[in-house]
């Protein structure tokens, strides 16, 4: 018998460990991530009663993988476009609680004596609350539909993004031991540029290229694709000085904005599952029992901070903000725990080596604790802001009242603001864009010529040439031609507006001069920035049509998850609506066909679309038979919808249409008083077979009648709603419903 390596002894010990904490946290109502970290307790080495880890580098490198999961995970769920939606509530709201928290948190391992590093490193744990916990904790107590909510899910967006920019500054602190203000804005300007650099480059092309390769992308390619596409960006992240789990982070979060991140969620779930237990396995395994007694009052004043500190910051902010009392309690009692980033902040101070070996295990047991009582601090929060209100004074309560009211008016930006934003975004955007080209060619084009000044003007030309239509759209583009005119009809606006223009016209000719600058002298690159600027007057108009292709084909890429959803949703009248619904093997319609569903009849609903793995049907016929794991998408009103989700007993998942809608679409007819179809019902009129459509609706004088009965007979002046194949219903229209009856 071979000798099997420790490591899959290990391996098999803590997914052991792992699973029976599993089940016993479920059985518990109680967040597995606190099981995994228990089961580590166990298995580690402070714990002698269990057989413990032995090839514990090996752990540390599966760890490792799964820090990347679990952020490539969170980024699939962050999306930039959600960042831009986030209202002003959730930024100050989220801003009040770590800020604040931050700085309790760094004095406390001041006053406690602690080195600068711990104390920085204790501050950026304890403010970051946990995206995973509040999640789960919100699901189980049934609160996501209120309007504390969704202030929490936003301002939870803001703190990911947050924990990104302050594991690049703690790195950077962590490198010189000291503040030193160039380079943490250098960072935080680097770590921009690289931000927007991937991002507009992976909405450019990761869609376009899931398109080219839609016929080859099944479950098993599109899994090898995603998770190659995270590790290359953990790559490219730990190259530019980042940390690997940016990296992850970032390619989540470009995925995100494409039409297929539901499926990779879905596809990536149980790998991340699987990497995510290893991970808190191994954070539990770091905890010494002992040093939680040693240091028992640093972990008891944190959770204070957590639990009291943090929840008043919150609050604070919630207020400014403009929230009612209720609202504004409950949202900073919500934000009152610890989790998977501070874990990852606390990793980071440990890899680097500038953290004492106590902090680590103060973060996870302030993390345990924390997470325990997060179901009881929302639960209760509803009586403590009740509470609150009744003691608060009289004249406090109206002048919050009316500061409320007054916030919470509908403001609509200047229309110089909303220049002001858009000339901003598109600068640094086009800015990053051509000093990207700049350098790249530089790097990779360069080395290939030798030293002429014919061969640097080639290198100089095609450099030019590539950033080209990027050079004419930050020097030229208007912006919206509405508020464009609106300024400059205003003669106050009117020298700001034409100074704005020059600086944009000036920083393309800087860049222009900067590639001449690199290959000859200050003379030669002043012909030079003459030359291109009389090439970009005669060609402008090429220039200006190829970069209106590349804008283009970017906003399809960066709208078309919006816009397939909208799509769909076209294709249901009125007050009804389609919703999606994944069927598992314990549905009762699973293996029974259509037909004898009566899902009309019984429900009011009509299933339009049916996919299944890389095949969709487009309005199935009756004999379709339904299968486990069937994404069918259905077509009825709110209540009709919730009946049908009743008694399939499944969940609603959003799950992206892969039908193509340029195939399926809603159309409506009326019926004359000469047609055949007069005194016909549905059924027998072959109606749905002829044109493979479903009535999905029928107006008959004031009375709308959405899914009707298919024995219902059709009169003269009807309206029909139809869902079905354009082209086919289109050939119905003009062959049936024109024939005159006999």
């Amino acid at each position: 018998m071979g000798h099997v390596p420790e490591l899959i002894i290990d391996l098999a010990l803590i997914l052991g460990a792992a699973a029976a904490m599993t089940i016993i946290f479920k059985m518990l109502r109680q967040p597995v991530v606190l099981g995994y970290i228990i089961a580590g307790v166990f298995v580690g080495p402070y714990f002698n009663v269990f057989p413990t880890v032995v090839e514990s580098e090996g752990i540390k490198t599966w760890a490792e993988i799964g820090v990347i999961f679990l952020l490539f995970g969170l980024g699939l769920e962050f999306s930039f476009k959600k960042l831009l939606k986030v209202g002003n509530v959730a930024v100050i709201t989220s801003l009040m609680g770590v800020g604040m928290t931050f700085l309790i948190g760094y004095n406390v391992g001041v006053m406690l004596g602690w080195e600068m590093m711990d104390s920085l490193f204790m501050g950026g744990i304890l403010s970051i609350a946990s995206t995973t916990i509040i999640f789960r904790a919100f699901d189980e107590s049934g609160v996501k539909s209120q309007k504390f909510a969704g202030i929490v899910l936003g301002a939870l967006i803001i703190e990911d993004l947050v924990a990104v920019v302050l594991m690049v500054i703690l790195s950077t602190v962590s490198i010189s031991r000291s503040f030193q203000g160039t380079e943490m804005i250098f960072s935080i300007i680097k770590l921009v540029f690289f931000l927007v650099l991937w991002f507009v480059s992976g909405i450019f092309f990761l869609p376009t290229l899931f398109k080219q390769l839609k016929k080859y992308l099944n479950d098993e390619t599109l899994l090898v694709l995603s998770l190659a596409l995270c590790f290359l960006m953990v790559v490219l992240s730990s190259e530019a000085g980042f940390s690997p789990a940016l990296g992850a982070f970032i390619m989540g979060s470009i995925l995100a904005e494409t039409p297929k991140v539901e499926k990779i969620e879905h596809l990536v779930q149980s790998v991340k599952d699987l990497f995510g237990a290893i991970f808190f396995v191994s954070v539990g395994m770091l905890l010494d029992p002992n040093m939680l007694v040693e240091y028992a009052l640093p972990i008891a004043i944190s959770t204070v901070v957590l639990l009291i500190g943090k929840p008043i910051f919150a609050t604070i902010g919630a207020l400014i903000a403009g929230q009612p009392i209720k609202v504004a309690v409950q949202t900073g009692m919500s934000l009152s725990q610890i989790g998977e980033f501070s874990f990852i902040i606390a990793t980071l101070g440990v890899t680097l080596k500038v953290t004492s070996d106590f902090l680590y295990p103060v973060a996870v047991a302030v993390s345990v604790i924390t997470t325990f009582t997060t179901p009881y601090m929302i639960g209760f929060s509803g009586r403590v802001s009740d509470w609150v209100t009744l003691k608060m004074p009289v004249k406090w309560k109206n002048r919050l009242y009316k500061y409320s009211q007054g916030t919470q008016q509908v403001t609509e930006a200047s229309d110089w603001k909303k220049l002001i934003r858009f000339y901003l975004i598109n600068t640094i955007i086009f800015s990053v864009v051509i000093i990207s080209i700049i350098l790249l060619a530089d790097r990779f084009l360069a080395p290939y010529f030798e030293e002429s000044n014919w061969k640097k003007l080639l290198i100089v030309s095609l450099t030019l040439l590539m950033i080209a239509p990027f050079l004419y759209a930050l020097a030229f583009r208007r912006g919206p031609s509405q508020t464009y005119a609106s300024i400059w009809t205003r003669p106050l606006y009117r020298g700001p507006l034409l100074a704005l223009i020059i600086s944009r016209i000036a920083l393309a000719i800087f860049f222009v001069g900067f590639v001449f600058a690199k290959y000859y002298s200050p003379l030669a690159a002043l012909l030079g920035v003459l030359a291109s600027t009389a090439f970009f007057i005669t060609q402008r108009h090429r220039i200006k049509g190829f970069y209106g292709r590349i804008e283009t084909r970017f906003l399809l890429n960066l709208h078309e998850r919006e816009r397939s959803q909208k799509e769909k949703n076209y294709l249901a009248p009125w007050d009804s609506h389609l919703t999606t619904f994944t069927l598992d093997g314990r549905s009762p319609i699973i293996g029974q066909p259509l037909s004898a569903m009566k899902l009309r009849e019984t429900f009011g609903i009509n299933i339009v679309i049916i996919e299944r793995g890389d095949q969709t049907i487009n309005i199935p016929r009756q004999d379709h038979v339904l299968y486990p794991n069937d994404v069918i998408s259905v077509i009825g009103t709110d209540e009709q919808l919730t009946a049908f989700k009743n008694h399939i007993t499944v969940a609603e998942t959003k799950i992206e249409s892969k039908s193509d809608s340029s195939q399926v679409g809603l159309h409506s007819f009326s019926i004359p008083e000469d047609s055949n179809l007069v005194g016909q019902t549905m059924r027998h009129s072959r109606m749905r077979e002829i044109c493979q459509g479903i009535v999905v609706g029928l107006e008959r004088s004031d009375e709308r009648i959405v899914n009707p009965d298919p024995d219902m007979a059709f009169e003269a002046d009807d309206v029909i709603w139809i869902v079905g194949s354009n082209r086919r219903i289109q050939i119905y229209l003009r062959d049936i419903l024109e024939a005159k009856s006999v």
